[in-house]
């Protein structure tokens, strides 16, 4: 079981420490890289094809291209996530628009604990372990986030 993280450039890395750190509490392992779809297309074919990757999350800016290039890669699930780097709406727009039969889920803007959320739901489809975290992740979030105050009978 693990997850790939991808990012464009090290730019980029601070959003994919966030998935990052979700996975590592989860319990789920997790490798990040950088590895442009521009500038180390051969970086990117060898991460895609890693047998040991059940799920590919792809994060970009500006061009965006990343996510894509990693599904035209591999039949395993990829999960992009659009960066906001001035020009959101045009990377989040790359993502969402993927031709036929290069799916790629899209979790939105910046939204890297999504995507590591969604990654782990995956992945809980496969392994019960990953599933009973995801629900004491979900109990300890519902506690943590209850409305405070008197309670209404």
């Amino acid at each position: 079981m693990k997850v790939a993280v991808l990012v464009g450039s090290k730019s980029d890395l601070d959003a994919a420490e966030k998935v990052r750190s979700r996975l590592t509490e989860l319990g789920i392992p997790c490798e990040v890289h950088v590895a442009s779809a521009h500038r180390t297309p051969e970086k990117v074919d060898r991460l895609a094809a890693d047998p040991a990757t059940d799920v590919f999350v792809a994060m970009a800016g500006l061009s965006a291209a990343l996510p894509g290039a990693v599904a035209a890669r591999t039949i395993r699930p990829v999960i992009g996530v659009p960066l906001n780097k001035g020009l959101g709406l045009d990377s989040l727009l790359s993502v969402v628009q993927m031709p036929p039969g290069i799916p790629v889920a899209a979790v939105g803007l910046d939204a890297s604990e999504n995507a590591a959320l969604l990654a782990a739901a995956i992945l809980a489809l496969k392994y019960p372990e990953v599933s009973a975290a995801i629900e004491r992740y979900r109990a300890k979030w519902r506690e943590e986030t209850a409305p405070t105050g008197p309670k209404v009978p």
